[in-house]
């Protein structure tokens, strides 16, 4: 590659020295007081140099283990930069904190100090009482910036989101796509603005009290951009499979400096940025057979790098191996939470009826989705028949905060083919009915950018890469969707929009207008957000004070018991029994209970339920509730609907 001679760079003569400055980290550029320290593993190379883009070429002296370092002076940030191998071949360097022309391009220094963060009072989150929101940069606004996105922060504040959780930000080649295929795992990408640009979101989002969480890959790497293998075929394994890419070296021979690099990264997200947590993509293919499993030792350096800040870490685990929720001191990996794909399939199910492909297991009904709420993982050992295979281990003990749960979320919205969203596969009463469910869960709860308004802009997968590669992953693509039979007699060239157009990329962008358009759809969302910060007996997550019974094969209550004093800690007149909830959803048609011989329907002594909320208000679009307990016949629950209901004195619910 040829260095561009009107790139960024200092023309000065460089002088070599020895790392004289202590590293923060072990690989990249850093500055220092007097120049930058470089440093890189490549021990397949003789000799590697520094060659500064319209400047000199500097020699790093070679040091133990393969690593090759020096520390340069008048090399200041903002320098671009390559890596000269054996004096041959000339490659950005992998560990580049920034990209400035992308994956191929000449690396950029970078100084982390540099950004004046006013975040210092932030402490950082804490599981319980959170709400996720998944978002893609570079689709969450027209213009795809994390300037522009950080504007939008407010609005989801004032809906109630705890925690913005962004789908991968590292260096990805061509001008659009997921970031599941980053090839520098140090440097956030050039299309979305600059590293300080990063920070300034996070500075933001805990200027307004809300947490940022990142998504990281460090099960492969993209099929391009990717020059590790330049440095060492020791980065990657073939002792296992991976269905992404080459998996990563984390214990075979030469693999200590490949934990080291994964481990650093983790450091640099928390410390450099501020990061209050990390999402582990895949984490069945992060295979690792040493004692120390790396995502142990990923949930060790990220809470070591945030120092007395509280992080949160969590997994995506097709498997669903409870493992990694459990303590280190019991054999776990010392995770906070996992996704919860056994919630989303079964919603799926009793939204649409279909239940093909990998929702085949379930059934939608309504005490499959009360053991959600209730246990986690649907799935906890038994024969999976999708898979024709065991899933899951035991996590009956696993309290709900720990389960991420979502009816849409970036894959689930993709997998549809054409990107629809909930809103356009299944009817709007029954949508609302199961929002409540989910929103109301003790489990925490996670939405898609733009759900919250009933968006009509879909989420379809995208990529941006040349033909011949185009050309595979839409192949890839359309075999994968081949799994759906509904699609079986539809062309898939007319169904599945071409990842790599970029009208496909730009089909997926929201449109904020829709706010205003689709408002019952927000106050939806925002209401039942605020009844599960402000009621006590949601916001506890308790699984100890809420049980639940099937009406039906399509209904379901709830109950969320008050916390009571224990009467018997001293004398005195018995304890005044504070207020319980009754959340009765309803996927199916109306149901007329003339005999209701379930105790949890039955109100505490002396008082009556009273509606306190309800998924059919007219404000959401809905036609109205009646009331549901009625002393003339018994227990009416109307068809497609949520209903809150409070326990409340005879004469109040006379009133109501």
């Amino acid at each position: 590659m040829l260095a561009s001679s009107d790139a960024l760079g200092s023309t000065a003569a460089a002088t070599d020295t020895a790392l004289a400055t202590p590293r923060r980290l072990p690989v990249g550029a850093e500055p220092t007081a007097d120049g930058t320290s470089f440093r890189v593993w490549a021990p397949a190379r003789r000799r590697v140099e520094v060659q500064i883009v319209a400047g000199h070429a500097h020699p790093l002296a070679p040091e133990a283990d393969g690593y090759f370092a020096a520390e340069l002076s008048r090399v200041d940030a903002g320098a671009r930069y390559w890596l000269r191998l054996d004096g041959e071949r000339t490659i950005p360097d992998p560990a580049s904190r920034f990209q400035p022309e992308g994956p191929e391009g000449p690396s950029e220094v970078v100084d982390p100090s540099s950004f004046r963060w006013t975040d210092s009072a932030w402490r950082g989150p804490q599981l319980r009482g959170q709400v996720l929101y998944e978002l893609h940069i570079g689709t969450f606004t027209p213009e795809g910036t994390y300037r522009t996105a950080a504007a939008r922060l407010p609005d989801l504040r004032d809906l109630g989101v705890t925690t913005v959780e962004l789908m991968p930000v590292n260096e990805f080649p061509g001008d659009f796509g997921w970031g599941y295929d980053g090839v520098d795992l140090f440097a956030p990408t050039r299309l979305y603005g600059r590293p300080d640009d990063l920070r300034a979101f996070v500075d933001a989002a805990h200027g307004l009290g809300m947490a940022v969480v990142l998504d990281v890959v460090y099960n492969h790497f993209g099929p391009r951009g990717n020059f590790l293998r330049e440095l060492s075929p020791h980065y990657f394994t073939d002792r296992y499979e991976n269905e992404w890419g080459d998996p990563l070296n984390y214990d075979g021979p030469h693999s200590g400096p490949v934990r080291e690099m994964v481990l650093a990264n983790v450091e640099h997200w928390i410390a450099e940025y501020h990061l209050d947590g990390l999402r582990f993509d895949a984490t069945q293919d992060v295979k690792d057979a040493s004692p120390d499993h790396i995502v142990a030792a990923i949930a060790r350096r990220a809470r070591e790098a945030a120092s007395e800040r509280r992080v949160l870490l969590f997994a995506e685990n097709e498997p669903q191996h409870a493992r990694y929720l459990h303590s280190p001191e019991s054999g776990g990996y010392g995770l906070d939470a996992m996704w919860n794909d056994d919630f989303h399939h079964s919603a799926m199910v009793a939204l649409t009826g279909r239940a093909e492909a990998y929702l085949s297991p379930y059934r939608g009904t309504a005490g499959e989705l009360l053991a959600a709420l209730k246990w986690g993982f649907l799935y906890q050992g038994q024969v999976y028949p999708w898979q024709k295979k065991r899933r899951g281990t035991p996590c009956l003990e696993v309290e709900p905060p720990h389960f991420v749960c979502f009816l849409e979320n970036h894959d689930q919205v993709a997998n549809s083919a054409r990107g629809m969203r909930l809103h356009h596969v299944t009817s709007p009463g029954k949508l609302r009915a199961l929002t409540a469910l989910w929103l109301l869960a003790p489990q925490t709860p996670m939405l898609f950018q733009g759900q919250e308004f009933a968006s009509r802009a879909p989420f379809l997968y995208f990529a941006d890469h040349p033909p011949e590669l185009a050309a595979q992953v839409r192949a890839g693509r359309a075999e994968f969707l081949s799994q759906f039979s509904r699609l079986g007699s539809e062309d898939p060239d007319a169904v599945v929009p071409d990842p790599a157009s970029p009208a496909t990329f730009a089909a997926c962008k929201l449109d904020w207008s829709e706010r205003e358009k689709h408002a019952g759809a927000l106050a939806l969302h925002r209401d039942l957000l605020r009844l599960r910060r402000d009621e006590e007996v949601f916001r506890r997550q308790d699984p100890r004070r809420l049980d639940g019974a099937a009406l039906g094969e399509h209904a379901l209550v709830v109950r969320f018991f008050a916390a009571r004093e224990d009467a018997r800690r001293g004398p005195g007149p018995r304890p005044v029994l504070s207020r319980d909830l009754l959340l009765v959803v309803n996927l199916g048609a109306d149901l007329p209970l003339a005999a209701a011989p379930e105790p949890l329907l039955a109100p505490p002594a002396g008082r009556r339920w009273r509606t306190l909320w309800s998924s059919e208000a007219f404000a959401y679009g809905g036609s109205g509730t009646p009331s549901l307990d009625r002393d003339d016949f018994g227990w009416w629950v109307p068809g497609e609907t949520a209903v809150v209901l409070e326990a409340t004195s005879d004469g109040d619910a006379a009133a109501g």
